[in-house]
């Protein structure tokens, strides 16, 4: 699939400077695609946006499909009559640091009073749009609710800690916990209901903006997840129900023992058997909720490292065949176009590239891995090709200007002989070269838009603390500052391409 000639910001909706202690769908959300729209740029980048499941994040999910309430706008509940305004008036202003369990703590209750009243008072037509979700995603929601309701019953536990009848899903036992969970279950059908609506209500705005959404499908799912639960027949799992082997990626210059990512890996013989048919569903939500989509750890379609669940680090894995190019001749004749990009970095065997180029999927360049020795070089401009994605840096890199004030001799001279001194910083030449290469996207973080440093590092791969948590200060977004961004934009031929635009729709939430 050809991407159009374009480029934006990467900026995950959690950090944007909204109230109540993290960013979300509401005012600041569409002030930044306002911003975006001035600044004439075409994409807005978003990290995955499924409920976390251990941590905090974004790639960590106890669900495939299912929204992260934390990202719902209680201003805009209040808008719609689910709230009474004055239940917003504790809700801190305060802009600094995602405090994720201070947020849990104030926000979801509020969610759950949004939706009792909801379930209360909602008039018809609200209702009949409500109705209407829940019967069109019948197919993922009613597991994720019932699976999140038995979570939070037993205390966050593990599900195959659960009662066996409950972690086998016996159906009388499922039947009971539908009975017993039925409250919980409908305020959990509200709050999907609820994200869902308010996502549509803000990319309908970017759509009229000429923005299209970039969306971003990590390859592995949580074991402590809907999907696992409700698919175990799918998944490589013992007899107790406990992974088998799980996914990770093997030694290499950057850690000597790997990478341990836990994920329960598929069975693709099992997946094959069946179509394909739950990576179709996931996909076909992914192309529903988001104009083009990041795949990411790509080459696991072609092969994936494999490490027995009982041992502690990725060192005595193997690799193992993934399923190639019978899963992608199945998307392709099930979704049509294919509107992916894959993130394709590190260390790629040629298999990889010839499995991405046969079925036309783009890549990934990231120009901070440009300047270190010669093979690096695949990442600077001078190299790319439209069949690329270009970044300055990504969610995992530190920003541009932290990168900087830490790179080696070796690397500043490389960079400074590509790049020039550049006046307004390293940043601005970072993007610059970003947007007059050939690559069809051109990315940057909105920290390195900002010219941020280390402060504002969004995460550290292999750590657990400290990340995700990065917001973006209100009065930031200036009116010169979309002027430079707009300038470049015109002289590197990526203005906005007029999208279509659905017709205007009556939100519920």
């Amino acid at each position: 699939m050809s991407f159009p000639r374009s480029t934006g910001i990467l900026l995950h909706p959690t950090s944007l400077p909204s109230r109540g202690g993290i960013g979300d769908f509401g005012p600041a959300a569409y002030e930044f695609v306002d911003f975006l729209a001035n600044a004439r740029q075409g994409l807005w980048q978003v990290l995955p946006l499924g409920p976390p499941a251990n941590g905090d994040s974004p790639y960590s999910s106890i669900s495939a499909f299912a929204g992260n309430p934390l990202l719902i706008s209680l201003e805009r509940l209040a808008k719609h009559g689910w709230l009474q305004p004055s239940r917003l008036d504790d809700i801190s202003a305060n802009i600094g640091p995602v405090d994720y369990d201070e947020v849990r703590a104030h926000k979801l209750p509020l969610l759950i009073e949004a939706s009792r009243n909801f379930l209360e008072s909602a008039q018809p037509g609200p209702r009949s749009r409500f109705d209407r979700f829940c019967a069109a995603n019948q197919w993922w929601l009613e597991d994720f609710v019932l699976y999140d309701a038995l979570r939070t019953r037993y205390s966050g536990q593990l599900w195959r800690l659960w009662p066996s009848e409950l972690a086998r899903r016996q159906e009388d036992a499922l039947e009971r916990a539908r009975i017993e969970l039925a409250s919980e279950m409908a305020v959990g059908r509200v709050i999907q209901f609820f994200f869902w609506e308010q996502w549509r209500s803000l990319r309908l705005h970017c759509a009229k903006k000429s923005i299209y959404v970039v969306g971003d499908i990590a390859i592995f799912v949580d074991y402590d997840s809907a999907d696992v639960w409700a698919n175990r027949e799918l998944f490589r799992l013992r007899d107790d129900l406990a992974p088998e082997v799980v996914s990770g990626v093997p030694p290499d210059a950057f850690s000597a023992t790997g990478q341990r990512w836990g994920n329960p890996l598929y069975r693709w013989d099992t997946m094959r058997a069946r179509g394909f048919k739950w990576w179709v569903q996931r996909l076909r939500w992914a192309t529903q909720t988001c104009d083009f989509i990041r795949l990411d750890h790509f080459r696991g379609f072609a092969q994936f490292w494999e490490i027995p669940a009982s041992e502690e680090t990725a060192v005595d894995g193997r690799w193992v065949e993934g399923p190639r190019d019978e899963f992608f001749d199945k998307l392709h004749q099930e979704l049509g176009g294919l509107p992916f990009f894959a993130e394709d970095l590190g260390y790629i065997t040629p298999d990889v590239y010839a499995l991405r180029e046969k079925h036309k999927i783009p890549g990934m360049a990231v120009l901070q891995f440009g300047f270190g020795d010669p093979g690096a070089h695949i990442y600077l401009p001078h190299r790319l090709t439209p069949d690329r994605v270009v970044y300055t840096g990504t969610h995992d890199n530190d920003t541009t200007v932290g990168w900087w004030k830490s790179a080696n001799d070796y690397v500043r001279h490389s960079a400074e002989a590509y790049l020039g001194r550049p006046d307004d910083g390293i940043h601005w030449a970072m993007i610059r070269a970003a947007q007059t290469s050939a690559a069809s996207f051109a990315v940057a973080p909105l920290q390195d838009v900002l010219g941020l440093g280390s402060e504002a590092r969004f995460n550290i791969p292999s750590t657990r603390q400290g990340n995700f948590r990065w917001r973006c200060a209100t009065g930031l977004l200036t009116a010169p500052l979309a002027a430079k961004l707009a300038a470049l934009a015109e002289v590197s031929d990526r203005l906005p391409q007029g999208l279509p635009v659905p017709p205007d729709e009556e939100f519920a939430a």
